[in-house]
């Protein structure tokens, strides 16, 4: 007990005070809006302000209508048959953007979120001694796992909540009510209606047989045949029956709402670096690619809104807010370009932040949420053109928006 405050006194107190003056410092350099590097748009003779503002003009126009067309397509086209949710062309077209989700977060976000935290302008201690670039990506990922469980379980609370309880007695009464069948609510460990010793089964009208056998048969033989019965619910006596489809309904609410964030948070970085460029040669190729970059995410989006059960004007904000995200971005940038410096390390820093967090996202939801779960599903194993369509716009998709990082 006597050498404890000889020991405090000493080396430990020294490398607390020591290690913590050290990490202010570096705290203190990553926060810095200092110019750091050479200006590569000087250095090039490609610095023409007026002629940069009449690009970013174009630029919140066509990326602007990109948006608004890819994410527009997969909403208005629930309603036509051709391109409705239960189709064949809408697993191929969500397979297909699927793939592009995935290479966003894979080869647009994560290399410039690596680039940007181990960029030399950042103190070497602690940004180049750990991949922190990953790290926050695997976080992330972690997060949005967390953020799905909790979500899916509120919304499946709020419905059951909002939802009547059916129980065995008011669905019998629910039958007799439709005359097909008159019969006393029974206990639960009465036969049902129709139902003989040992199990067997009397088919007494179409509305006991759903009743009793929720449509199971009916919706495998569908998966089969690469469709969604058409008639599967339209028997059932009461929409509260069949709890699947309800969970089918919360999960594409999270995924919408999931898949929303990741992309709407990394529109707003390249909205941003667009907007603060001087060099027409550097906003020229951005405005080609990111106008293709916001059709296809909004395509996605898209597809995944068409799902839900959000009712038109839930789903029209839902759209314009990802539309207008990149152009806002732009807008802010051209505002803040006086004092904004892109090549600061506190800009480094909150990009690779950003870029990483998104890559988290949208990498656990492509492959989560989109693509295991059309590709695993049964409708997809027991039809082998739909296999074949679905991978097909699954790499082409994938190979399209990966080589868009030439450009952007």
């Amino acid at each position: 007990m006597d050498l404890l405050p000889v020991i405090w006194s000493g080396n430990i107190r020294g490398n607390i005070q020591f290690y913590s003056d050290l990490f202010q410092q570096k705290l203190s350099q990553s926060m810095s809006n200092t110019v750091c590097g050479p200006q590569d748009e000087e250095s090039e003779g490609c610095r023409d302000a007026d002629y940069a503002l009449i690009l970013k003009m174009v630029a919140i126009a066509a990326i602007l209508t990109a948006g608004v067309c890819g994410v527009a397509i997969p909403l208005l086209g629930k309603k036509r048959r051709f391109l409705g949710t239960d189709s064949n062309l809408f697993v191929t077209a969500k397979a297909f953007a699927a793939g592009v989700i995935l290479a966003t977060g894979f080869v647009h976000m994560l290399p410039d979120a690596i680039s940007s935290l181990t960029s030399p302008c950042l103190p070497e201690i602690p940004w180049s001694k750990f991949p922190f670039s990953g790290f926050i990506a695997m976080m992330a990922a972690l997060a949005t796992l967390s953020a799905d469980f909790i979500g899916t379980q509120f919304y499946a609370r709020k419905q059951e909540r909002q939802s009547p309880i059916v129980t065995r007695s008011n669905l019998l009464d629910t039958v007799s009510e439709s005359g097909i069948i008159q019969v006393e609510p029974r206990g639960w460990n009465s036969k049902v209606f129709g139902e003989e010793e040992g199990g067997a089964m009397h088919i007494v009208g179409m509305h006991a047989h759903a009743a009793h056998h929720g449509h199971s048969h009916s919706q495998e033989e569908g998966a089969c045949e690469g469709r969604i019965p058409e008639h599967s619910h339209s028997h059932s006596p009461s929409h509260g029956i069949g709890h699947g489809n309800d969970d089918t309904g919360i999960r594409h609410i999270v995924v919408s709402q999931g898949l929303e964030l990741g992309i709407v948070s990394h529109s707003v970085i390249i909205g941003l670096s667009l907007g603060v460029s001087h060099s027409p040669c550097t906003i020229k190729p951005l405005i080609g690619a990111l106008s293709f970059h916001q059709f296809f995410e909004g395509f996605a989006l898209g597809g995944c809104i068409s799902q839900t059960r959000f009712r038109t004007l839930h789903s029209t904000l839902m759209a314009c807010f990802f539309a207008l995200t990149t152009p806002i971005g732009i807008a802010v940038g051209i505002g803040i370009s006086s004092i904004y410096n892109s090549n600061s390390p506190r800009a480094l820093v909150i990009e690779g932040v950003v870029d990483s967090v998104s890559a988290g996202i949208l990498v656990y939801m492509a492959l989560v949420d989109l693509i295991a779960t059309d590709f695993l599903s049964k409708r997809m194993s027991c039809n082998v053109r739909l296999q074949v369509l679905s991978y097909f716009a699954l790499f082409v998709g994938a190979t399209m928006m990966s080589l868009l990082a030439l450009w952007a």
